[in-house]
């Protein structure tokens, strides 16, 4: 789906798991770019941390040369860790920016908080945001696709398609969100083709239109509609909430990734 993947990394024990998801989305012939951003300009604590990048970038070679895809490791140095993750993505020319997000409000990682929230505000490729589980996911039983419309945004049910390819057997399933009372979404059951031919099943999950009205119930209610399918791999795609507001931010992400007791991923794109 993706011919340049950027990938930020911050510690070694994450660039295996992130180049081994990314290659689920690569096209045939499509690369890797792995970058660590050093928080600051200030020159001996350049140098140290310079020195030791190497434990990223040996990892991102190794894991690259393992799974049969182009991996190119970049280290840079600048306080402004989102725009310099911004200008790599821009004068690289990917396709879209794969990252973790870790961490609470109070945490001081540059993942959490005006980093993630950049990046998912400005760049202008595709950005996928996964927890943990989603990168230490052995086996998917099933992906499922929530949604607050009819059906998941066109660039969620292509990814949906992709990890379904390499999960041989893991139905897709778009899971519409819908008021009570509603009688298209109590019908529900259609199944559909996607776009690598991969079937979508569709179903329905029905609550009471007062709580979708309330934006922070909606991360617990997407929880509710996976567990109701008994979990899966939760991907959510950028799409307006019932009062039209974008439904990606960084709080509704942390709340999400913070309730979900599975993999999962968003997707602004």
């Amino acid at each position: 789906m993706y011919r340049r993947i950027l990938i930020p990394v911050q510690e070694p024990p994450e660039v295996e798991p992130l180049i081994r998801f990314a290659s689920m989305l690569l096209e045939a012939d499509g690369e890797v770019r792995v970058l660590h951003v050093i928080p600051t300009t200030t020159l001996p604590q350049v140098t140290r941390e310079w020195r030791a990048s190497v434990r990223l970038v040996v990892p991102a070679h190794e894991a690259g040369a393992a799974l049969d895809v182009r991996v190119d490791p970049e280290v840079r140095a600048a306080t402004d860790v989102p725009g310099e993750i911004l200008e790599s993505a821009e004068s690289h020319n990917v396709d879209a920016i794969l990252l973790t997000l870790r961490g609470d409000r109070r945490s001081r990682n540059p993942f959490v908080g005006h980093t993630a929230t950049g990046i998912l505000h400005h760049a202008r490729c595709d950005v996928l945001v996964v927890n943990r589980l989603a990168l230490a996911a052995d086996t998917i039983p099933r992906i499922l696709l929530p949604t607050l419309r009819e059906m998941p945004t066109p660039t969620a049910m292509r990814v949906a398609e992709d990890i379904a390819v390499h999960s041989p057997g893991a139905p897709v399933i778009a899971l519409s969100i819908a008021p009570s009372g509603d009688r298209a979404a109590e019908r529900g059951g259609a199944s559909d083709k996607g776009f690598r031919g991969v079937p979508i099943r569709r179903k329905r999950s029905n609550f009471p239109a007062k709580i979708l009205g309330r934006r922070h119930r909606l991360p617990e209610l997407i929880v509710q509609a996976a567990q109701r399918e008994r979990f899966g791999f939760v991907i959510v795609g950028e799409e307006p909430d019932p009062s039209g507001t974008p439904l990606l931010t960084r709080r509704f992400l942390e709340d999400l990734f913070r309730a979900a007791p599975c993999p999962v991923m968003a997707i602004r794109g």
